[in-house]
C-alpha cells in the first residue's frame, strides 16, 4: 500500500474544515475590533478637543474620526446581531482613548499625527492577521468588513506619516504601539 499524501495546510485545502481543525474565533474578533474602533473614535475626539476646528489638520482629523465612527457603527451592529458581549473595559477605553488623543495633541499636531501613525500601524497588522484567519471562507461578512476598515486604517497611517515624515517621535510611537498591542491582548480575554 502506498503512503498517503500529507494533508495540505488549511489555507490550501479546497474544503473548509475537518473535525479538529482550529476555526477562527469570530466572536473574539468582533469584541476586540469593536473595542478598538471605540478607542480610535475616542482618540480622535481627544485630538479634536485640543486642536479645535481651525487648525490645518482639523479637517483631516475630522474625516478620520468620521470613518472610525462608521467602523464603530458597523462593529456595534454586527456585535448586536450576533449577540457578542462587549469588552468589560469599555469605560477604560473611553477615558484612555480620549486622554491619548488629547495628550498627543497637546504636544502638537505632529505628535497627534505620530499617534495616529503608531495606532494605525498596529491595527493594520491586527486586521491583516484576522483577514488571513478568515481566508478560509468561514465568515465572508466579517472578512469584508475587516478588509474595508483595514483600507481606511492604512489610509489614515499613510496620511499621518506624510505629516510627520514618518517616525518623528520614535519613543512615543513605540510606547503607543506597545499599548495598542496590550489593549488587543486584554480585549481578547476581558
Amino acid at each position: 500500500m502506498a503512503d498517503a499524501a500529507p494533508l495540505k495546510p488549511e489555507s490550501q485545502r479546497p474544503w473548509r474544515h475537518l473535525p479538529g481543525d482550529r476555526r477562527p474565533d469570530t466572536r473574539t474578533m468582533i469584541r476586540v475590533d469593536q473595542a478598538g474602533e471605540y478607542g480610535a473614535a475616542r482618540i480622535y475626539a481627544g485630538q479634536l478637543a485640543v486642536i479645535g476646528g481651525r487648525h490645518k489638520h482639523a479637517g483631516e482629523i475630522r474625516h478620520m474620526a468620521q470613518q472610525e465612527q462608521r467602523h464603530l457603527d458597523g462593529m456595534n451592529r454586527i456585535m448586536t446581531a450576533r449577540g457578542v458581549r462587549p469588552t468589560l473595559l469599555g469605560p477604560f477605553w473611553h477615558v484612555a482613548g480620549f486622554a491619548l488623543g488629547a495628550g498627543t495633541a497637546l504636544l502638537g499636531p505632529k505628535a497627534a499625527m505620530a499617534c495616529t501613525e503608531a495606532v494605525e500601524t498596529v491595527i493594520d497588522e491586527h486586521y491583516g492577521e484576522q483577514t488571513d484567519a478568515l481566508a478560509d471562507g468561514s465568515d465572508p461578512e466579517l472578512k469584508a468588513m475587516i478588509d474595508d476598515y483595514r483600507a481606511d486604517e492604512v489610509e489614515h497611517r499613510e496620511a499621518a506619516a506624510a505629516h510627520t515624515g514618518g517616525g518623528a517621535f520614535p519613543v512615543l510611537e513605540a510606547v503607543i504601539r506597545a499599548g495598542c498591542r496590550a489593549a488587543i491582548a486584554v480585549a481578547k480575554k476581558i
